[in-house]
Protein backbone atom coordinates (compact mmCIF):
# COMPACT_ATOMS: atom_id res chain seq x y z
CA UNK A 1 0.00 0.00 0.00
CA UNK A 2 2.96 2.39 0.93
CA UNK A 3 4.71 1.94 -2.60
CA UNK A 4 0.98 1.68 -4.36
CA UNK A 5 0.26 6.10 -2.60
CA UNK A 6 3.99 6.95 -3.20
CA UNK A 7 3.53 5.97 -6.88
CA UNK A 8 0.71 7.81 -7.44
CA UNK A 9 2.02 10.78 -5.55
CA UNK A 10 4.49 11.15 -7.46
CA UNK A 11 1.87 10.71 -10.64
CA UNK A 12 0.39 13.58 -9.24
CA UNK A 13 3.15 15.82 -9.00
CA UNK A 14 4.22 14.67 -12.64
CA UNK A 15 -0.09 15.75 -13.87
CA UNK A 16 0.09 19.49 -11.52
CA UNK A 17 3.60 20.04 -13.90
CA UNK A 18 1.58 19.51 -16.83
CA UNK A 19 -0.62 21.55 -16.04
CA UNK A 20 2.09 24.19 -14.47
CA UNK A 21 3.68 23.89 -17.67
CA UNK A 22 0.16 25.18 -19.85
CA UNK A 23 -0.17 27.52 -17.57
CA UNK A 24 2.90 29.05 -18.09
CA UNK A 25 2.78 28.92 -21.90
CA UNK A 26 -0.53 30.46 -21.63
CA UNK A 27 0.87 33.22 -18.96
CA UNK A 28 3.41 33.86 -21.42
CA UNK A 29 0.99 34.54 -23.88
CA UNK A 30 -0.48 36.78 -21.68
CA UNK A 31 2.57 38.69 -21.46
CA UNK A 32 3.30 38.85 -25.45
CA UNK A 33 -0.20 39.95 -25.94
CA UNK A 34 0.16 42.95 -23.83
CA UNK A 35 3.63 43.79 -25.84
CA UNK A 36 1.63 43.98 -28.80
CA UNK A 37 -1.19 45.85 -27.18
CA UNK A 38 1.58 48.52 -25.61
CA UNK A 39 3.34 48.47 -29.28
CA UNK A 40 -0.19 49.32 -31.07
CA UNK A 41 -0.77 52.34 -29.09
CA UNK A 42 2.04 54.16 -30.09
CA UNK A 43 1.64 54.58 -33.87
CA UNK A 44 -1.76 56.06 -33.41
CA UNK A 45 -0.59 58.36 -31.06
CA UNK A 46 2.22 59.97 -33.24
CA UNK A 47 -0.18 59.87 -36.31
CA UNK A 48 -2.74 62.20 -33.79
CA UNK A 49 0.16 64.11 -33.61
CA UNK A 50 1.17 64.64 -36.81
CA UNK A 51 -2.71 65.62 -38.08
CA UNK A 52 -3.12 67.56 -35.47
CA UNK A 53 -0.02 69.83 -36.65
CA UNK A 54 -0.67 69.45 -40.29
CA UNK A 55 -4.08 71.01 -39.57
CA UNK A 56 -3.04 73.44 -37.54
CA UNK A 57 -5.54 72.25 -34.41
CA UNK A 58 -4.39 71.80 -30.42
CA UNK A 59 -3.19 68.81 -29.21
CA UNK A 60 -5.25 67.70 -26.06
CA UNK A 61 -1.70 66.95 -23.91
CA UNK A 62 -4.22 65.12 -21.34
CA UNK A 63 -5.61 62.74 -23.76
CA UNK A 64 -2.04 62.10 -25.00
CA UNK A 65 -1.02 61.61 -21.66
CA UNK A 66 -3.26 59.03 -21.00
CA UNK A 67 -2.35 56.72 -24.11
CA UNK A 68 1.48 56.77 -23.38
CA UNK A 69 1.18 56.41 -19.68
CA UNK A 70 3.29 53.48 -17.94
CA UNK A 71 -0.02 53.26 -16.35
CA UNK A 72 -1.81 49.46 -16.61
CA UNK A 73 -4.64 48.82 -18.53
CA UNK A 74 -7.53 49.13 -16.44
CA UNK A 75 -10.38 47.63 -19.59
CA UNK A 76 -8.73 44.64 -21.03
CA UNK A 77 -10.71 43.24 -24.17
CA UNK A 78 -12.51 40.51 -24.07
CA UNK A 79 -10.07 37.72 -25.42
CA UNK A 80 -7.37 39.20 -23.33
CA UNK A 81 -9.72 38.47 -20.19
CA UNK A 82 -10.27 35.21 -21.40
CA UNK A 83 -6.40 34.29 -21.66
CA UNK A 84 -5.87 35.35 -18.14
CA UNK A 85 -8.53 33.55 -17.40
CA UNK A 86 -7.71 30.19 -19.01
CA UNK A 87 -3.97 30.64 -17.51
CA UNK A 88 -5.26 30.57 -14.09
CA UNK A 89 -7.92 28.01 -14.37
CA UNK A 90 -4.81 25.74 -15.31
CA UNK A 91 -2.45 27.22 -12.35
CA UNK A 92 -5.76 26.21 -9.90
CA UNK A 93 -6.03 22.74 -11.60
CA UNK A 94 -1.86 22.21 -11.39
CA UNK A 95 -2.64 23.49 -7.77
CA UNK A 96 -5.13 20.34 -7.06
CA UNK A 97 -3.23 17.66 -8.33
CA UNK A 98 0.11 19.06 -6.71
CA UNK A 99 -1.93 18.81 -3.33
CA UNK A 100 -3.07 15.57 -4.27
CA UNK A 101 0.48 14.12 -4.69
CA UNK A 102 1.49 15.87 -1.53
CA UNK A 103 -1.35 14.42 0.64
CA UNK A 104 -0.54 10.74 -0.91
CA UNK A 105 2.72 11.42 0.07
CA UNK A 106 1.88 12.21 3.83
CA UNK A 107 -0.75 9.16 3.73
CA UNK A 108 1.86 7.09 2.70
CA UNK A 109 4.65 8.14 5.06
CA UNK A 110 2.18 8.63 7.83
CA UNK A 111 3.57 11.88 8.84
CA UNK A 112 3.57 15.08 7.79
CA UNK A 113 5.54 15.19 4.16
CA UNK A 114 8.40 17.58 4.49
CA UNK A 115 11.06 15.25 6.14
CA UNK A 116 13.97 15.37 3.03
CA UNK A 117 14.55 17.42 0.30
CA UNK A 118 12.15 16.07 -1.86
CA UNK A 119 8.88 16.05 0.67
CA UNK A 120 10.12 19.86 1.46
CA UNK A 121 10.89 20.88 -2.98
CA UNK A 122 6.94 19.29 -3.17
CA UNK A 123 5.34 20.98 -0.12
CA UNK A 124 7.46 24.60 -0.61
CA UNK A 125 6.23 24.45 -4.10
CA UNK A 126 2.92 24.06 -3.48
CA UNK A 127 2.60 26.69 -0.91
CA UNK A 128 4.22 29.26 -3.43
CA UNK A 129 1.41 28.40 -5.59
CA UNK A 130 -1.30 28.53 -2.98
CA UNK A 131 0.14 32.05 -1.98
CA UNK A 132 0.00 33.35 -5.30
CA UNK A 133 -3.37 32.10 -5.82
CA UNK A 134 -4.56 33.69 -2.68
CA UNK A 135 -3.02 37.17 -2.48
CA UNK A 136 -4.75 37.95 -6.11
CA UNK A 137 -8.05 37.76 -3.66
CA UNK A 138 -6.64 40.62 -2.26
CA UNK A 139 -4.19 41.89 -5.18
CA UNK A 140 -4.44 41.41 -8.67
CA UNK A 141 -0.82 39.90 -9.32
CA UNK A 142 -2.08 37.55 -12.46
CA UNK A 143 0.93 39.12 -14.23
CA UNK A 144 3.20 37.36 -11.85
CA UNK A 145 1.86 34.14 -13.44
CA UNK A 146 5.05 33.68 -15.80
CA UNK A 147 7.17 34.11 -13.25
CA UNK A 148 6.00 32.51 -10.24
CA UNK A 149 4.77 29.29 -12.50
CA UNK A 150 8.01 29.47 -13.88
CA UNK A 151 9.99 29.44 -11.13
CA UNK A 152 7.95 26.46 -9.48
CA UNK A 153 8.49 24.48 -12.98
CA UNK A 154 12.45 24.99 -12.29
CA UNK A 155 12.74 24.22 -8.80
CA UNK A 156 10.06 20.64 -8.72
CA UNK A 157 11.74 19.86 -11.90
CA UNK A 158 15.46 19.87 -9.89
CA UNK A 159 13.60 18.01 -7.26
CA UNK A 160 12.36 15.25 -9.32
CA UNK A 161 15.50 15.13 -11.00
CA UNK A 162 17.67 15.35 -8.26
CA UNK A 163 16.27 14.70 -4.46
CA UNK A 164 13.69 11.64 -5.45
CA UNK A 165 13.48 9.45 -2.16
CA UNK A 166 11.37 6.32 -1.17
CA UNK A 167 9.27 6.32 1.91
CA UNK A 168 11.10 6.08 4.98
CA UNK A 169 10.85 6.34 8.43
CA UNK A 170 11.37 9.80 10.20
CA UNK A 171 14.49 10.09 11.91
CA UNK A 172 14.39 10.25 15.61
CA UNK A 173 15.94 13.86 15.59
CA UNK A 174 12.33 14.88 13.75
CA UNK A 175 10.31 12.94 15.77
CA UNK A 176 8.68 16.03 16.78
CA UNK A 177 5.51 18.29 17.03
CA UNK A 178 8.24 21.03 16.18
CA UNK A 179 8.56 19.66 12.65
CA UNK A 180 5.18 20.76 12.10
CA UNK A 181 5.60 23.96 13.47
CA UNK A 182 9.31 25.16 11.99
CA UNK A 183 8.81 23.87 8.72
CA UNK A 184 5.49 25.51 7.95
CA UNK A 185 6.79 28.81 9.02
CA UNK A 186 9.48 28.39 6.69
CA UNK A 187 7.74 27.73 4.02
CA UNK A 188 5.16 30.20 4.46
CA UNK A 189 7.97 33.17 4.45
CA UNK A 190 10.12 31.16 1.31
CA UNK A 191 6.50 31.55 -0.26
CA UNK A 192 6.25 35.34 0.56
CA UNK A 193 9.39 35.87 -0.27
CA UNK A 194 9.39 34.52 -3.85
CA UNK A 195 6.42 36.64 -4.44
CA UNK A 196 8.12 39.95 -3.10
CA UNK A 197 10.78 38.20 -5.47
CA UNK A 198 9.15 38.40 -8.33
CA UNK A 199 7.66 41.86 -8.03
CA UNK A 200 11.11 43.73 -7.38
CA UNK A 201 12.42 41.65 -10.48
CA UNK A 202 10.11 43.89 -12.47
CA UNK A 203 10.08 46.76 -10.21
CA UNK A 204 13.68 46.65 -11.54
CA UNK A 205 12.66 46.42 -15.52
CA UNK A 206 9.59 49.16 -15.12
CA UNK A 207 12.05 51.50 -13.40
CA UNK A 208 14.57 51.23 -16.04
CA UNK A 209 11.51 51.39 -18.94
CA UNK A 210 10.15 54.50 -17.05
CA UNK A 211 13.93 56.05 -17.46
CA UNK A 212 13.37 55.16 -21.10
CA UNK A 213 10.42 56.81 -22.00
CA UNK A 214 11.67 60.15 -20.57
CA UNK A 215 14.44 59.85 -22.31
CA UNK A 216 12.10 59.28 -25.55
CA UNK A 217 14.68 55.88 -26.19
CA UNK A 218 13.37 52.53 -27.92
CA UNK A 219 11.71 50.82 -25.06
CA UNK A 220 12.48 47.31 -23.86
CA UNK A 221 9.71 44.58 -22.36
CA UNK A 222 7.03 46.25 -23.97
CA UNK A 223 4.46 44.70 -22.19
CA UNK A 224 5.33 46.51 -18.94
CA UNK A 225 3.42 49.65 -20.14
CA UNK A 226 0.76 47.56 -19.24
CA UNK A 227 1.50 46.76 -15.09
CA UNK A 228 1.73 49.09 -12.63
CA UNK A 229 4.41 51.95 -12.26
CA UNK A 230 7.62 51.09 -10.39
CA UNK A 231 6.71 52.77 -7.28
CA UNK A 232 3.68 50.76 -7.03
CA UNK A 233 5.34 47.51 -7.34
CA UNK A 234 7.80 48.47 -4.84
CA UNK A 235 5.14 49.36 -2.01
CA UNK A 236 3.85 46.16 -2.70
CA UNK A 237 6.76 44.19 -2.75
CA UNK A 238 7.70 45.95 0.70
CA UNK A 239 4.39 44.96 2.47
CA UNK A 240 4.86 41.19 1.03
CA UNK A 241 7.95 40.53 2.11
CA UNK A 242 7.03 41.96 5.39
CA UNK A 243 5.03 38.94 6.04
CA UNK A 244 7.62 36.61 4.88
CA UNK A 245 10.43 38.64 7.74
CA UNK A 246 7.76 38.03 10.27
CA UNK A 247 7.31 34.21 9.45
CA UNK A 248 11.24 33.68 8.89
CA UNK A 249 11.57 35.44 12.43
CA UNK A 250 8.90 32.67 14.10
CA UNK A 251 10.95 30.22 11.89
CA UNK A 252 14.24 31.09 13.94
CA UNK A 253 12.27 31.28 17.34
CA UNK A 254 11.01 27.91 16.77
CA UNK A 255 13.69 26.63 15.24
CA UNK A 256 15.93 27.83 18.34
CA UNK A 257 13.34 25.81 20.95
CA UNK A 258 13.29 22.56 18.73
CA UNK A 259 17.36 22.99 19.26
CA UNK A 260 17.30 23.30 22.50
CA UNK A 261 14.91 20.57 23.29
CA UNK A 262 16.88 18.04 20.44
CA UNK A 263 20.32 19.27 21.59
CA UNK A 264 20.12 20.98 24.72
CA UNK A 265 21.46 24.12 23.60
CA UNK A 266 19.15 27.25 21.59
CA UNK A 267 22.16 28.07 19.11
CA UNK A 268 25.05 26.19 18.12
CA UNK A 269 26.58 27.95 14.83
CA UNK A 270 25.32 25.06 12.38
CA UNK A 271 25.58 26.07 8.94
CA UNK A 272 22.32 25.41 8.37
CA UNK A 273 21.63 27.85 11.71
CA UNK A 274 23.95 30.74 10.35
CA UNK A 275 22.13 30.91 6.96
CA UNK A 276 19.06 31.13 8.33
CA UNK A 277 20.15 33.81 10.23
CA UNK A 278 21.66 35.44 7.08
CA UNK A 279 18.52 35.77 5.35
CA UNK A 280 16.86 37.16 8.53
CA UNK A 281 19.78 39.86 8.74
CA UNK A 282 19.33 40.70 4.89
CA UNK A 283 15.56 41.17 5.04
CA UNK A 284 16.18 43.11 7.99
CA UNK A 285 18.28 45.45 6.56
CA UNK A 286 16.06 45.72 3.73
CA UNK A 287 12.93 46.58 5.96
CA UNK A 288 15.06 48.87 8.21
CA UNK A 289 16.83 50.74 5.17
CA UNK A 290 13.52 51.48 3.40
CA UNK A 291 11.58 52.29 6.23
CA UNK A 292 14.23 54.81 8.11
CA UNK A 293 17.07 55.46 6.03
CA UNK A 294 15.22 56.60 2.66
CA UNK A 295 16.34 53.82 0.48
CA UNK A 296 14.16 53.01 -2.68
CA UNK A 297 14.02 52.69 -6.26
CA UNK A 298 16.46 50.31 -7.53
CA UNK A 299 18.32 50.11 -3.85
CA UNK A 300 15.79 48.21 -2.29
CA UNK A 301 14.76 45.60 -5.13
CA UNK A 302 18.20 44.61 -5.32
CA UNK A 303 18.09 43.78 -1.43
CA UNK A 304 15.13 41.98 -1.84
CA UNK A 305 16.29 39.52 -4.66
CA UNK A 306 19.49 38.95 -2.81
CA UNK A 307 17.79 37.94 0.20
CA UNK A 308 15.73 35.56 -1.83
CA UNK A 309 18.45 34.20 -3.70
CA UNK A 310 19.95 33.89 -0.24
CA UNK A 311 16.87 31.32 0.09
CA UNK A 312 17.79 29.21 -2.73
CA UNK A 313 20.83 29.13 -1.71
CA UNK A 314 20.24 28.20 1.77
CA UNK A 315 17.91 25.34 0.64
CA UNK A 316 19.57 23.93 -2.31
CA UNK A 317 23.40 24.12 -1.72
CA UNK A 318 24.00 24.43 2.44
CA UNK A 319 21.00 21.64 2.63
CA UNK A 320 23.03 19.15 0.18
CA UNK A 321 26.76 20.28 -0.04
CA UNK A 322 27.48 21.47 4.18
CA UNK A 323 27.82 18.70 6.40
CA UNK A 324 26.03 19.50 9.94
CA UNK A 325 23.19 18.86 12.47
CA UNK A 326 20.86 19.49 9.48
CA UNK A 327 22.17 17.10 7.21
CA UNK A 328 19.20 14.85 7.80
CA UNK A 329 17.07 17.19 6.00
CA UNK A 330 19.22 16.45 2.48
CA UNK A 331 18.53 12.98 0.50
Amino acid sequence: MTDTLSMLSTLGIYVAMGFYTAAFAVFSIDLARRGAESTARVPSVVARRGIAAHQGTTVVIGEDRAETSPEPVTEPSGAARAVIRWAFVLTVAGFFFHLLGTALRGIAAARVPWANMWEFSMTGTLVIIGVFLLSNLKWDLKYLGTFIVGLVLVLQGIALLRYYVPVVPLQPALQSYWLVIHIIVAVLGTAFFALGFALSGLQLLQYRRERQVEESVPQQFRFLATLPNSADLENLAYRINIVGFVAWTFTLIAGAVWASAAWGRYWGWDTKEVWTFIIWVIFAGYIHARATRGWRGSRSACLAIIGFAAVLFNFGIVNVFFKGLHTYSGL
